[in-house]
């Protein structure tokens, strides 16, 4: 009997790579919105951004989907990519620059261990933005278990931040 494997700490995501229909749509969106740098592109077909000189966060491309339709809410798939700002006032000025883009915000929750606002790409990719808190604020139950939660998310004062 084999025992299961537990991936070792230290595992992490490290790059998603999307699917577009317009990749130079895209590319602005996730540059001129988001704020990642174009690390490389191979002409009309795919690009690679990134935060921090990394080499890739995100890679977009076209390959099977120049000038697909949207995904339908109900199809199997991605359900969103999401963003870790380092903190509070990062995740502050992340959100202000989404607002001032006209980027339609369709929710945000306190989770107890992070805050987050959900929101999507121009192709309809789900993309959370948020920050976690540290550890040990984290919200237990009596034995010590992790218990998230769904609460709303004050964007008023988080704005304020910004």
């Amino acid at each position: 009997m084999t025992s299961r494997y537990i991936a070792p700490t230290g595992t992490r995501i490290g790059h998603v790579h999307l699917k577009v229909s317009d990749l130079e749509r895209s590319i602005a969106f996730y540059r001129d919105v988001l704020g990642l740098e174009v690390m490389q592109q191979y002409g009309s077909q795919a690009a690679f951004l990134s935060a921090g000189g990394y080499h890739h966060h995100i890679g977009l491309n076209t390959w099977e989907s120049r000038g697909g339709p949207r995904p339908a809410r109900d199809a199997v798939g991605l359900y969103h990519t999401a963003f870790l700002y380092p903190d509070r006032p990062a995740l502050a000025r992340a959100f202000r620059q989404v607002i001032t883009a006209g980027v339609a915000i369709e929710g945000a929750a306190d989770h107890g261990v992070s805050e987050a606002i959900y929101l999507s790409d121009p192709d309809g990719n789900g993309i959370e933005l948020y920050r976690d808190r540290a550890p040990e604020d984290w919200p237990r139950d009596a034995d010590g278990r992790l218990k998230m939660v769904n609460e709303r998310l004050d964007l008023d004062a988080l704005l304020a931040l910004a």
